[in-house]
């Protein structure tokens, strides 16, 4: 998911230098929700991996 929002974001800087302003916006709002979703994720993840190692413990 990480490597996506990465290639989203060199897209959108690429398009920027050559004059792509539409394509440069798309592509950096791209990159920006999977960044969160990545994010949001993870934190969901790591939730439940501290949850299910507190129960094993008990």
């Amino acid at each position: 998911m990480l490597k996506m929002a990465l290639f989203f974001l060199v897209i959108s800087i690429i398009a920027g230098l050559f004059g792509f302003g539409g394509i440069s916006s798309a592509a950096a709002g791209m990159a920006k929700i999977l960044f969160f979703i990545a994010i949001v994720l993870f934190v969901v993840f790591l939730v439940v991996a501290l949850l299910a190692g507190r129960s094993l413990t008990q």
